[in-house]
C-alpha cells in the first residue's frame, strides 16, 4: 500500500526511484534498426530516380498476346508496331481475348444496334498486324499492298468498279425506267447477313461495313450469289462522340493526311467492292475540305461513290463530279418507318420516280420486314415494265444521260 500511496503522491511526470525499472533497448541495437531503415529507404529511392519507368507505382497488367501465324511465315513482331500504334489508334483497342461492344446508332431514324467486337474481329486489329484473309475471285492486279493489307488501284487500263461491276443487260436497261437497291449496314449480324445475301436476287447491291466477325468471309459469299458490293466508310455524325459509327472513323478533326490513312485501314477490311458509301457521316459529308480528299483518293483508285441520301447537305454529288467518279445518291430510304405498310409506300414513290426521270435508287436496312417486302415487291416489277439493275448500271445509266 506504501509503494502505491507513493506511485499516487509523486509529482506527474517524475518516478519514485528504485521503485520501477522498465526493459530497454540496447543503444547499439537501436542504431543497428536506424542503419537498416536507412539502406532501405536510400535503395527505394534509387530505384525510383534511376529506373526509367513512366508508369513506376501505378497496377500494370501483363497479358500475353499471341498472334496466329500463316503457312510460310514466322512470329516476329513487326518493327515499329509500337509507336504506329499509338498514333493511329483513337481509342484503346480490347486487350486480347477480350470482346467489346459498339452501339450504333442510325443518323436517320435514331434506332440503336449493339455490334460485338470480339478478340479475333477485323475491328479489333487497328495495326494491321492481321490484314484481312484474301478473298477469292479477285484480280490480283488490281491490288496494292499497303501497311494495313491490300487496298484497290487501278491497273492494266481496268478499275475495281468495271471490274467487280454485276453483270446486267445495260442495253435494255438504257430502253426502260430502271431501279437499284442497296441493302447496306451488312456485316456486323451473319444471320441477318445471309439472309439478305440468298433471300434477295443478284441485282441487289450489298454495301459492307468493314466491322464485324469476318466480313470479307460474308462479302465473299454475297459475290459468289453474283451480287455487286459497296464498302461503307465511317464517317463523323453530328452528335459524335455520343453516337460513334466505330474504330476508325473519318472525323472532321482531323487533317486530310490522317483520314487518308484512316481510310486505307478501311479499304483494307476486305476485298472485290465495285465502290465506296458513307456510314453515317452527316457532318463528314457535308463538310467539303474533309470530303475532298477521299472522293479525290477513291477516284484514283477506279472506285464509285454512293451517297446514302441521308443528308441534304452533302457535297459528295459536286465533288463527284469534279472527279468524273462513277456516283448515285439514294433517292429514298425505303424502310425509314420500318413497317409493311410504309415500306410498299415508299417502292411505289420509287416505281414512280424511275417511271418520271429514267432512274431511280432506294436504300434499306436488312431488316427482316425490309427483306421480306422487297423480295415480293421485286418479283412484280417486270410486270410493271421496271427493271431492277446493280447500282453500278444505274450509276452508268445516270451518267450517259
Amino acid at each position: 500500500m506504501a509503494e502505491a500511496a507513493d506511485e499516487l503522491s509523486t509529482p506527474l511526470g517524475q518516478k519514485t526511484a528504485g521503485k520501477t525499472r522498465r526493459m530497454r533497448l540496447p543503444f547499439t541495437a537501436i542504431q543497428a534498426f536506424a542503419v537498416l531503415l536507412g539502406l532501405v529507404l536510400v535503395a527505394f529511392a534509387g530505384v525510383a530516380l534511376f529506373n526509367d519507368n513512366p508508369l513506376g507505382g501505378e497496377p500494370v497488367a501483363h497479358i500475353a498476346i499471341r498472334k496466329a501465324s500463316s503457312p510460310g511465315t514466322d512470329d516476329k513482331p513487326q518493327a515499329g508496331h509500337s509507336e504506329h500504334a499509338a498514333k493511329s489508334v483513337s481509342k484503346p483497342p480490347a486487350a486480347a481475348g477480350e470482346a467489346r461492344t459498339v452501339t450504333i446508332i442510325d443518323g436517320s431514324s435514331g434506332k440503336r444496334q449493339d455490334v460485338m467486337i470480339g478478340a479475333g474481329d477485323a475491328a479489333d486489329k487497328l495495326d494491321g498486324d492481321a490484314p484481312a484473309p484474301m478473298m477469292t475471285g479477285i484480280d490480283q492486279r488490281l491490288l496494292e499492298k499497303s501497311r494495313y493489307g491490300m487496298i484497290p488501284v487501278v491497273a492494266d487500263g481496268l478499275k475495281p468498279f468495271t471490274v467487280y461491276a454485276a453483270d446486267a443487260d445495260r442495253t435494255r436497261a438504257a430502253k426502260m425506267p430502271v431501279v437499284a437497291i442497296v441493302v447496306a449496314g451488312l456485316g456486323v449480324g451473319a444471320a441477318k447477313t445471309t439472309e439478305a445475301i440468298m433471300k434477295l436476287p443478284p441485282a441487289v447491291t450489298l454495301a459492307f461495313t468493314p466491322y464485324g466477325a469476318d466480313p470479307g468471309k460474308l462479302a465473299e459469299r454475297a459475290r459468289t450469289q453474283r451480287h455487286e458490293i459497296l464498302l461503307q466508310i465511317p464517317m463523323e455524325p453530328f452528335d459524335y462522340p455520343d453516337n460513334d459509327p466505330g474504330p476508325q472513323t473519318l472525323l472532321t478533326t482531323l487533317n486530310g493526311e490522317q483520314n487518308l490513312d484512316r481510310f486505307y485501314w478501311h479499304l483494307s477490311r476486305l476485298q472485290g467492292y465495285a465502290g465506296i458509301a458513307n456510314f453515317m457521316g452527316a457532318r463528314f459529308v457535308a463538310t467539303d475540305p474533309v470530303m475532298q480528299p477521299i472522293i479525290r483518293e477513291a477516284a484514283k483508285r477506279g472506285l464509285g461513290y454512293f451517297d446514302d441520301g441521308s443528308t441534304p447537305r452533302s457535297v459528295a454529288p459536286s465533288l463527284a463530279a469534279g472527279q468524273a467518279i462513277p456516283f448515285a445518291k439514294a433517292d429514298f430510304t425505303i424502310d425509314a418507318v420500318p413497317t409493311s405498310a410504309e415500306i410498299d409506300r415508299t417502292l411505289v414513290k420509287l416505281e414512280t420516280l424511275a417511271k418520271e426521270r429514267g432512274t431511280a435508287v432506294g436504300v434499306a436496312s436488312a431488316l427482316p420486314v425490309s427483306i421480306e417486302r422487297l423480295s415480293a415487291w421485286i418479283k412484280t416489277l417486270d410486270s410493271r415494265g421496271i427493271m431492277l439493275v446493280p447500282l453500278t448500271t444505274a450509276m452508268l445509266k445516270s451518267k450517259s444521260n
